[in-house]
């Protein structure tokens, strides 16, 4: 593993530049003049008295777990169910019961997790505002509270700036390239949205997954301060263990263009072709590195005249409503 690159806080202009790379950095200090922050300073209820106060009451979804788990939300023994319950609270009812437990040695793990401000704290953006994120598409800010505990590895299908605004927070990030040594768990059973990979960044296993040492290869790592701000691009895998007994952490998810398509299409060759004979796989390799992944892809159509590119014609709303309407029109013609 390796140090992720990091810098002093970036212009919103010089955060999309170095952002456009497609590469994970971590900005120092970027929400260092938060009210969260400043309460933090003072004290971790101070910085859940804040969120209280702006709590609309509103029930979010919340994640328990026994203190055996260590903190580690995952999947049971069996993998045909999790080691936590789920339960539904407002966030003032979480950070009074991170509160309760904060004294204690071995406490009940509790996660609140993805709990969109502008239903939940309506008027944290005013007051918490990050220009950076303000200017991308779809960008919303999401609250995750908890104590000490970890998020297994997972993807997100949109870019992510994530701050930590209370409480320390340890980020393992490995690229796209090491899933094949990531052992990736179930992708229709996931613990809260995205498949995770099963190994535990912290507490390897080598002898159970022993092409994992591959993956770390290729990790970079930070610990985050609060005030402290991480981009993680698209389907970055990213590890994230929250450090002390109260934790705050708020992201934004933004540039989902394909609202999750391109998972969905993944599954779908899996069925449609993953198990098809060698040749025919090989075939289709080389219909999807012209038609989808190869420097040409999008000029593949080129050579027609524009009104009959049809749905391998270039971007354009247009071509997306007649690709909707192609795909609508087989399905059900399938079905």
């Amino acid at each position: 593993m390796r140090p992720l690159p990091e810098t002093d806080a970036l212009s919103p202009e010089a955060f999309a530049e170095r952002s456009a790379l497609g590469q994970p950095f971590v900005m120092r200090g970027l929400a260092a003049d938060w009210p969260l922050v400043h309460a933090g300073q003072e004290s971790a209820q101070a910085a859940l008295g804040l969120l209280a106060s702006l709590d609309s009451g509103a029930p979010a979804d919340v994640m328990l777990a026994p203190p055996e788990i260590d903190g580690r939300f995952f999947y049971g023994p069996d993998l045909r169910g999790y080691n936590f319950t789920r339960q539904k609270a407002p966030l003032s009812a979480v950070a009074a019961k991170l509160v309760e437990l904060a004294s204690e040695p071995s406490p009940t793990a509790v996660y609140a997790g993805a709990a969109e401000t502008r239903q939940h704290m309506p008027r944290f953006d005013a007051a918490h505002p990050l220009p950076h994120a303000e200017t991308q598409r779809d960008a919303r800010s999401r609250v995750w509270l908890s104590n000490k505990t970890e998020v297994a590895t997972h993807f997100d299908l949109s870019d992510n700036i994530a701050v930590v605004g209370l409480g320390r927070r340890q980020f393992t990030l490995f690229p796209p390239q090491a899933t094949e040594n990531l052992y990736v768990g179930p992708l229709n059973n996931t613990l809260a949205g995205q498949p995770v990979s099963m190994p535990d960044p912290l507490r390897p296993d080598f002898a159970t997954y022993p092409r994992f040492e591959n993956a770390l290869e290729l990790a970079q790592t930070a610990e985050l301060a609060p005030g402290d701000a991480i981009f993680i691009p698209t389907l970055w895998w990213h590890h994230v263990a929250a450090l002390d007994p109260v934790n705050v952490l708020v992201n934004y998810w933004y540039n989902d263009a394909a609202r999750g398509g391109g998972f969905l299409a993944l599954v779908h060759a899996m069925l449609a072709i993953r198990d098809q004979p060698f040749e025919q796989r090989e075939a289709w390799r080389h219909w999807f590195e012209h038609f989808v992944f190869g420097q040409e892809a999008p000029h593949a159509a080129d050579h027609l005249p524009a009104h009959a590119q049809g749905v391998n014609g270039p971007a354009s709303p247009q071509r997306d409503e007649m690709i909707r309407q192609f795909l609508l029109k087989v399905l059900g013609a399938t079905g």
